[in-house]
């Protein structure tokens, strides 16, 4: 198994010129994300990536998590790189320094997230889910709430969960059944709860688990949802911890991947009810629960482009070692590596291409997080806003959907030895399955993407998007970059009569619309990210006439990028035509019949 090192070139390239790290660290309260900051902030997150997070990913994958009377084990060596993730300052790097925070973008957040789930997607999934409560906290919670809890979460002495689901609900959150009493101050939370990540383990004092549950005069569905924060400890007026609070794990599940990560199934108030705090209003946990939500599917959309970059650093990294069959070009005899093949070559750059384009859309995005929340101005806060809720389905699925793909790839590269646990490739494609249904299954963000992004608004954002990429006309003579301009704009259009078909048949014939819902997501993906792959060339290019930098870097980029557009972008077209045309046969499908 290869050993992983922080794609840090890549990184900081995307940072400054796709992402506008620049922009983004000139809004209010951003001002310390220096470039030298930034780039010792990456430089260090590599180096215990590497060095403490990385060697752990297999070992805790073959020994996985244990279950015995309600105590979870993790596997060997995870508390202690815990220990070293929080005295890094690692949990706080995007939140107020009131609090113990970095006060750093997202976007840099988001960088450094990329290299912890490089590394070690399973350790990962816990800071993952911590942050999601802090900026659900942060948003929401009262003033005593925060004082409470915030400072050790974002530390990460506690970390945080979120329990959304039950046996009976699945994504239906309309069925949950979980029950709030009031008593006085707090509430009492009763019911079970599954597939909740990090939900009990021995990393943290303390577990501060998020809850949806109905009060008894809640109306019905979702509208009746409320918000609890109950903690496993509850804790004392001095900030000490307490008594145990009335919850348990009773089972953690057997998994396909991500098997040093620990997904238990909760149950409260198996006596007099596990003590909890509202969030929110009452009856409002849905809408306070989105804030959680929306961060953890931008931070699952990172993981597909994480995974994504660790099984093509494997797959290369084998290709360039592994001797097999002569070069179909050369007179010799001798056996090569298989780098040297075109077919191998071809495998590589699609991993490559399609992992640096999910890269670019997930840190714009995250700057574009940056802008809705700290913008001066009411307007382009409001329109970042329109964008970053765009964007985040799109995020979510199109990467996840890469990275199982690229991993994927990845296997075949390696070949039959790609097939055999111990060279690791088999545990990045396990690894990657569970993120295209983390935080609401892929299809569902498509769906997501099509009613209410789209359809909703009239394609309002969509297009102002639209007008955005239509900005991309290089003007040099260059064949790569008139290549990838013809593509784009072939993709650009096929996009926009997409648009255009949904806003006018939602409204008559939905179901025909959501049919062709993950097609139009991957027709928006294929084009945003033709669009950064573009950006990319034309940048590179620049530095090249200019002189700057590595030669040999930015040349790559430009190879990648017209890979990406002659052999992924060029399949835009044909998702059109699945959009428009392609419904028929399913809405007619009757599965009750043979």
């Amino acid at each position: 198994m290869s050993t992983y090192t922080a794609p840090s070139q890549d990184i900081h390239f995307v940072l400054n010129e796709i992402a506008g790290l620049g922009d983004v660290a000139s809004l209010p309260g951003l001002e310390d994300a220096t470039p030298d900051l930034v780039e010792a902030v990456v430089e260090e997150a590599g180096k215990l990536a590497s060095d403490v997070l990385a060697p752990l990913n297999r070992s805790g994958d073959i020994e996985n998590c244990h279950f015995e009377n309600g105590v979870v084990r993790t596997p060997k060596g995870s508390k202690d790189a815990y220990r070293q993730f929080i005295e890094g300052g690692w949990n706080g790097v995007p939140f107020d320094p009131d609090f113990g925070g970095q006060g750093l973008p997202w976007l840099v957040s988001t960088a450094v997230s990329e290299i912890w789930n490089s590394a070690n997607m399973a350790f990962s999934l816990c800071p993952l889910l911590t942050q999601g409560t802090i900026e659900l906290l942060t948003t929401h919670g009262s003033e005593e709430l925060q004082t409470t809890f915030l400072e050790k979460l974002i530390s990460g002495e506690w970390n945080g969960t979120m329990n959304l689901t039950e046996p009976q609900a699945g994504t239906d959150l309309a069925r949950i059944k979980s029950r709030a009493v009031r008593d006085g101050d707090h509430y009492r939370i009763s019911g079970q709860k599954i597939f909740i990540t990090y939900g009990e383990h021995d990393l943290t004092d303390n577990i501060i688990h998020m809850v949806l549950a109905r009060l008894p005069d809640a109306p019905e569905g979702v509208k009746g949802i409320s918000l609890f924060l109950v903690p496993k400890f509850l804790v004392n007026a001095d900030g000490s911890l307490g008594e145990r609070n009335d919850l348990k794990c009773v089972s953690i599940e057997h998994k396909l991947g991500i098997n040093a990560s620990p997904t238990a199934v909760m149950s409260y108030g198996d006596n007099d009810g596990a003590i909890g705090y509202l969030v929110g209003a009452e009856n409002e946990g849905i809408k306070c629960m989105f804030t959680m939500m929306n961060n953890a599917r931008l931070a699952v959309g990172l993981e597909g482009v994480a995974i994504a970059e660790r099984a093509y650093q494997q797959a290369r990294d084998y290709a360039l070692e592994r001797v097999q069959s002569r070069d179909a070009s050369s007179n010799s005899p001798d056996a090569v590596t298989i780098i040297h093949h075109p077919d191998v070559k071809r495998m590589l750059l699609s991993m490559k291409s399609r992992t640096e384009a999910a890269r670019a859309l997930a840190y714009s995005a995250a700057g574009t997080l940056d802008a809705a929340n700290r913008h001066p101005d009411d307007a382009k806060r409001a329109s970042a806003q329109a964008l970053l809720d765009l964007l985040i389905p799109v995020v979510k699925a199109w990467s996840t959907d890469i990275g199982i793909d690229v991993a994927n790839t990845g296997v075949q590269v390696h070949g039959g030895m790609g097939y055999i646990e111990e060279t690791g490739a088999a545990q990045h494609l396990r690894d990657a399955r569970i993120a295209s249904i983390y935080e609401g299954t892929n299809g569902i963000q498509a769906i997501d993407l099509i009613g209410r992004k789209v359809a909703r608004e009239n394609g309002e954002t969509v297009s102002t998007l639209i007008a955005d990429i239509r900005r991309f006309a290089p003007t040099t003579t260059n064949d790569d970059l008139a290549a990838i301009a013809e593509r784009l704009e072939t993709a650009t259009n096929a996009l926009e009569k997409a648009t255009a078909w949904v806003v006018e048949t939602f409204p008559t014939d939905p179901n025909a619309v959501l049919a062709g819902a993950n097609s139009y997501l991957s027709l928006l993906g294929l084009t945003l990210g033709g669009w950064m792959m573009g950006r990319t060339a034309e940048i590179s290019l620049n530095k090249l006439e200019m002189g700057q930098g590595d030669a040999a870097f930015y040349k790559a980029k430009i190879i990648s990028a017209r890979f990406f557009a002659d052999q992924v972008l060029i399949e835009a077209a044909s998702y059109h035509e699945k959009i428009v045309s392609g419904s028929v046969s399913i809405t007619a499908s009757d599965f009750s019949v043979s």
